[in-house]
Formats: C-alpha cells, sequence, structure tokens
C-alpha cells in the first residue's frame, strides 16, 4: 500500500508539472500567433544555454524562419517572448505607441546586483526623470567641449600604435580598441586618467576586462537568473562578482566625495550626478542615493568602453578584408589632416561622410546589441491586425535579423559602405536600422560613441594600413560565450604604416 501510494504521489507530480508546462506552452497557440515549439524547461533557448549557438546566429536562424510572418513567439523558459519583425509594428513599439511600450521587461534585483539599478534596466517610472536629467550630457555642445579629450587619447592611441608596429606581431585590435575608450570615456566622463594604454597592468582596464570573461560561475548565475529568479532570489548573491562592483562603487562614490570635499568643478558626468544629488526633491518616487548614482555611471562607462571597442574592432577586420574601402577612406582622413595641419577637430569628423558610412556599415553587419527588449505596459492590439497581447508581455526585436535580411540589405555579407548613401538611406525603411534602438529609448550615449569610435578609427587609418593575417578568424565565427556579438577569439589583424 505504501508503495502504491508513493507511486500515486509521483504520477500526481508528474501530471501537474506536466500540466503545468503544456497550459503555460500554450500561450502563443491561443493567441493564435505562430512559433517553434518549446521543450520543458528552458524553453526554446535550450541551444543559447548550452552554448551550441550565439544569441546573435539563434535570432537570424529564426527570424529568417519566420520572416514572412510578421510576428513569433518563442518562450525563454516558461516566459512568453514575443518577436515582431514586421517594421511597421515595430516603429509602433518603439515610436508611434512607446507610452505604451517604454519598459525595457528586464528584471532588477537591488538587493543582488546593486549596480542593475542603471538607466539600461530600470522601470519606465525612474527611467523617464533620469534620462531627462541625464541627456543634457551628450548635447552637440557638451561633446564639443569634450572633444579635446578624445584628442588627447587619440594622440596615446597613436603613440602606442608605434610600438605595436616595431614588433611585427599580430593585434588585438579588439584589446587595442578597447584600451583607448577606456581612457577616452573615463576622461571625459569622469575626469580620471586610466592610462590603460600606457600602462600594462592598469588595474582599471583589468577590471573591465574581467566582467565580460566568460566562466563557470557567471554561466551559472545568468542560467539561474533567467529561468528559475526565485532561486535566484536565495543563492544569486553567491553568483556575484563582488570584487567587481565594489571597484566600481568605491571608485565613483570616493571621486563624488572629493569633488565635494575640495569643491573641485569640471564640466562632465561625475558633475552632473553630483548636481541631481542636489536636486532630490525633484525626484519624488526615487531616492538619489550615492549607490543609485554610481550605477548611472557604471553603466554608462561600461556600455561606452564596450559598444565602441567592438564596434571599432570590426571596422578595422572588415577594411583589412577590403583594401579598396580603407584606401578610400585612408584618402579621405588625409585630406582633412592636410588642411589641419595633422589635427582633427569636431567639425571635420562630423563632415567626414565616408567614414560615417563605414562606421554605420560596420554597425549594420555587427550590431552589439543583436536584439531590443521591450515589455507591454497594457493591454495591446497592433494597428490594423488581429493580433493582441496582455499587459506584461515581453517583446523583443530581432536587430541581427533585420540588419542581416536580404530582402532589405541585398547580399548582407558583403561590407558595403556604400549602403549608406543618403539616397538609399531614404529608400529603406527608419525601422532597418536599429544599431542604437530607436525612438525615446534609444542609447543615450549613441552621439559620444560615434564621435569616440570615429576619432579613434581616423587615427589608426590615418597612419597606418590593417591587413589579414594568420591570426585572422575568417570566415566570422561569432563567440557563443558572451551576450553580444564579437567574433570568436578576438581581432587579429596585422598593423604596418601606411
Amino acid at each position: 500500500m505504501d508503495y502504491f501510494q508513493l507511486l500515486c504521489g509521483i504520477a500526481t507530480l508528474f501530471l501537474a508539472v506536466y500540466y503545468y508546462y503544456t497550459s503555460t506552452y500554450s500561450f502563443w497557440k491561443r493567441l493564435d500567433i505562430p512559433g517553434p515549439k518549446p521543450t520543458l524547461f528552458f524553453g526554446n533557448f535550450l541551444d543559447i544555454v548550452a552554448k551550441k549557438l550565439s544569441i546573435a546566429d539563434y535570432i537570424k536562424k529564426w527570424y529568417s524562419h519566420y520572416k514572412n510572418e510578421p510576428l513569433f513567439g518563442m518562450y525563454a523558459g516558461t516566459s512568453p517572448l514575443l518577436f515582431v519583425n514586421d517594421l511597421d509594428m515595430i516603429k509602433s513599439v518603439l515610436i508611434k505607441d512607446f507610452a505604451l511600450f517604454a519598459d525595457r521587461g528586464l528584471t532588477v534585483f537591488e538587493k543582488i546586483e546593486p549596480l542593475s539599478q542603471n538607466l539600461f534596466m530600470l522601470e519606465a517610472e525612474k527611467w523617464r526623470p533620469l534620462r531627462a536629467k541625464l541627456s543634457p550630457v551628450f548635447t552637440s555642445g557638451k561633446l564639443k567641449d569634450m572633444f579635446p579629450l578624445i584628442a588627447d587619447c587619440a594622440r596615446n592611441l597613436e603613440t602606442y600604435l608605434d610600438k605595436l608596429v616595431e614588433r611585427g606581431e599580430p593585434v588585438n585590435c579588439r584589446d587595442m580598441a578597447g584600451k583607448y575608450t577606456t581612457d577616452a570615456i573615463g576622461t571625459c566622463a569622469f575626469g580620471l586618467e586610466i592610462n590603460s594604454l600606457g600602462n600594462e597592468n592598469c588595474e582599471f582596464r583589468k577590471i573591465s576586462t574581467r566582467m565580460f570573461q566568460p566562466s563557470l560561475k557567471q554561466a551559472i548565475r545568468d542560467v539561474c537568473r533567467e529561468f528559475t529568479p526565485s532561486l535566484y532570489k536565495l543563492i544569486g548573491p553567491y553568483l556575484q562578482l563582488k570584487e567587481i562592483d565594489d571597484f566600481y562603487i568605491n571608485l565613483f562614490t570616493s571621486t563624488m566625495r572629493y569633488r565635494e570635499e575640495n569643491n573641485v568643478f569640471r564640466p562632465d558626468f561625475v558633475h552632473l550626478l553630483m548636481q541631481l544629488k542636489k536636486q532630490q526633491n525633484k525626484f519624488d518616487n526615487i531616492e538619489l542615493t550615492d549607490l543609485l548614482l554610481t550605477a548611472q555611471a557604471t553603466v554608462f562607462f561600461i556600455g561606452g568602453f564596450e559598444t565602441s571597442s567592438s564596434t571599432m574592432a570590426h571596422a578595422l577586420y572588415e577594411l583589412a578584408q577590403n583594401q579598396e574601402v580603407q584606401d578610400k577612406l585612408r584618402e579621405e582622413i588625409r585630406n582633412v589632416y592636410s588642411k589641419n595641419n595633422g589635427a582633427l577637430t569636431y567639425a571635420d569628423i562630423k563632415g567626414m561622410k565616408y567614414l560615417d558610412k563605414v562606421f554605420k556599415e560596420s554597425l549594420r553587419k555587427y550590431p552589439v546589441l543583436p536584439m531590443l527588449s521591450r515589455q507591454a505596459l497594457e493591454n495591446y492590439t497592433f494597428a490594423g491586425t488581429k493580433f493582441s497581447i496582455p499587459a506584461g508581455t515581453k517583446l523583443s526585436i530581432p536587430v541581427y535579423g533585420i540588419h542581416t535580411d536580404p530582402d532589405i540589405y541585398p547580399e548582407p555579407e558583403k561590407f558595403d559602405p556604400e549602403r549608406f548613401e543618403e539616397d538609399a538611406v531614404a529608400a529603406r525603411h527608419p525601422m532597418s536600422y536599429l544599431a542604437f534602438g530607436d525612438g525615446p529609448r534609444n542609447c543615450v550615449g549613441a552621439r559620444f560613441a560615434h564621435y569616440q569610435s570615429k576619432v579613434g578609427l581616423a587615427t589608426i587609418l590615418g597612419n597606418y594600413k590593417v591587413d589579414v593575417c594568420e591570426k585572422t578568424t575568417i570566415p566570422f565565427e561569432t563567440d557563443k560565450s558572451v551576450p553580444f556579438l564579437t567574433v570568436k577569439g578576438g581581432v587579429h589583424l596585422k598593423i604596418s604604416r601606411a
């Protein structure tokens, strides 16, 4: 009898679990939205968890499969996730009906991840006032004031390159670009002389790099965070890289404290954060603690150096394989240099049309974030369709799929800056290029990223030539171990004087 009761209990538990998953995984079928069949527990993301595919390649795969459908549904674990393919629908989500999709749908674990309370992840209620106050640091006037500081970092980059060229060895361009962008954003936004280009043992660079180095601990954390959030609340504190959080918290809080105590003024990001703290009474729903302000500084810093360094490396990777494009770009850069006695100005970078096309084509082929996330705040019906979704539904916009769609960009694997001629851009749907997102919740630091990257590329290509070498990964193979789009093993190229 005891065995019979045990078997009944096991059978009941099995049926309960089976019912839970089958009812959960019928969500898209009930809404008449197509999608691939999920597996238990992992939903449709087992290939990503098992590192069989990168997120970018996975998105491209399913976008291509369902590209003739305006929408398709998947499951991240047991959570329904709606992919929006139709460009007009994407425009509604990002711009037209933005107020209904202002959240990214990302979970913030404040106690476990103190720096997750940042502008990228915060829910709309806290995001709106912070975004409005932080945006002024990225105006054209502020960027123009920062330009001489970026130029100084570019000169340091040139000195660094001279040493690399003398060695005659393949150069890890992603690491080189990362050192430059780390120094540039450090001095421009935070008044910090990091000098990672001149100091191979720079602690700042080591800490920043470590954040993106894959590890078993991080893999467990990511899986647990995504698929078992209740469990994550219990064991999450033991899965954090506490020394990294402590480093940034100590760095930025001590910087703000030093400026307050010594009456130091510098028109940069730190100063803006300090001013916000003094305006606490204007933020009724937010307590502007030092920790919250540090989270904004940290996400801007990390996002700034990582996105720009990846884009620079990918641009160099393509230019090394397309020498005619590289020569044409170098000619433009040298013409500008010759007019200013070997110097660059803010206006020069803004006026370099071909450099802008190369930059945009690099981000077209290699968008840093392969998808954008949003969440419906209310029940919503897409205009002119039968498709309705309930409040709380999470949405994903398959950026990498769109950017590599041959119906939008013919021969998408070809690196062709002429895609960004004015007439060609005007002929495409405005939502066909989403390297920095679009709408009110686009990347707040996009302008800074543009100028920082372009100055770095102009410095490199005005004086040096990049070529493929025995260590160059060709064809491009995505790194399956990281969430953003990058080449496996890094971008290794030969650099010589032009």
